[in-house]
C-alpha cells in the first residue's frame, strides 16, 4: 500500500493477524523494510505488522534536498503511517540502526502513541551526544570513534556517493558485518545509499554537538548486539538516565541481527510487548 507521508509517498505492508495488537518496524540504512521479512514470518501470527520503507529507501520516494531527511519530516512520516495503518490506540514499535534512531525520536517526542519500544543498534543521537561529552572515559569514546569512522566519511561531499554508485561502499559493509554474499541488499541498494546519505548530513553534526534534551516514560528494551562492529555496548548503555522504564537483552550477533537472528529478536521483541 501507498501512504502519503511529508510530501513524499512511502511503500508500506500490513501483514499478520488483524486482531492481534499492532506492532510497527522501522528499518535502518542501507535497508528497505525487507530487512525484517525473518521477524514478520515469526511475529505475524500473534501481531499485526507493519513495515514500510522510509524516505529514500526503496519503493518509497528519494527527496534531493538533504533538509527533506531531518528529524521533522521522518517523524511526519511516522505519523502519517501511524494514522493509515497502526490501528486504534498506542502500537508496540521496534528499530534497528537508523531506524532505531528514529524510534527514539519517536518514543521521546510523541510518547502517548506508543506502548513500548525496542532499540536494536541504533541509539539515540542525543544522548550519544550528552554520553560523549559527561559520562564516557576517553577510552570509551576512543573504541565508538573508531568504529564510528563512516559518520565522518559521510559529511564529505561527492566521495559518498560515488562510493555507493560504484559499489565500494557495499562490499566495505557487507564484509565488516561478515556477510561477503551481500545478505538481505536488494537492487536498490545503490540508490539507498545515495539518498540515506542525507540521514547523516542533515541530522548528526546538530544532534552530536548540541545535543537536546530526550527522555521517555515508554518502557525500553535496547538489544545489545555483543559482535556489532559498529556499536559499542557502551554507546548502547548510553539511554541509561533516559529512559524510566529500561531493559537490555544481550545477543551473541553482528550488526545486521534481524537478518542473521531472526528468531532471537523476534523472540525479544514479542516478549517486551508482552511484558507491558
Amino acid at each position: 500500500m501507498k501512504i502519503q507521508g511529508d510530501g513524499v509517498g512511502l511503500a508500506a505492508e500490513v501483514r499478520g493477524d488483524p486482531d492481534g495488537p499492532t506492532l510497527v518496524l522501522l528499518h535502518g540504512y542501507p535497508d528497505t523494510r525487507r530487512v525484517w521479512d525473518g521477524i514478520v514470518e515469526r511475529l505475524a501470527p500473534r501481531f499485526r505488522v507493519v513495515t514500510y520503507d522510509t524516505r529514500g529507501a526503496g519503493e518509497s520516494g528519494r527527496p534531493r534536498d538533504r533538509a527533506a531527511y531531518r528529524f521533522v519530516h521522518l517523524m511526519n512520516d511516522l505519523r502519517a503511517v501511524l494514522d493509515a495503518a497502526g490501528g486504534d490506540g498506542p502500537v508496540h514499535l521496534a528499530g534497528h540502526d537508523w531506524g532505531s534512531i528514529q524510534g527514539w525520536e519517536a518514543v521521546t517526542t510523541m510518547p502517548e502513541r506508543f506502548a513500548s519500544y525496542t532499540a536494536i543498534s541504533g541509539p539515540c543521537l542525543d544522548h550519544v551526544g550528552q554520553w560523549s561529552r559527561n559520562g564516557a572515559r576517553p577510552s570509551a569514546r576512543l573504541a565508538q570513534a573508531l568504529r564510528s569512522w563512516y559518520i565522518g566519511f559521510f559529511q564529505l561531499p561527492l566521495l559518498p556517493e560515488l562510493a555507493w554508485r560504484t559499489g565500494l561502499a557495499a562490499r566495505i559493509i557487507t564484509r565488516a558485518d561478515g556477510m561477503p554474499g551481500g545478505g538481505h541488499f536488494g537492487p536498490s541498494l545503490p540508490a539507498d545509499g545515495v539518498a540515506g546519505v542525507a540521514l547523516y548530513r542533515a541530522n548528526m553534526p546538530a544532534r552530536l554537538l548540541h545535543p537536546l534534551e530526550r527522555s521517555t516514560d515508554v518502557p525500553v528494551q535496547v538489544v545489545i548486539a555483543e559482535g556489532d562492529p559498529f556499536v559499542t555496548p557502551r554507546l548502547a548503555e548510553s539511554a541509561r538516565p533516559h529512559a524510566a522504564d529500561l531493559r537490555f537483552a544481550r545477543l551473541p550477533a553482528r550488526h545486521w541481527a534481524p537478518v542473521t537472528h531472526p528468531a532471537e529478536v523476534a523472540e525479544l521483541v514479542a516478549g517486551h510487548a508482552d511484558r507491558v
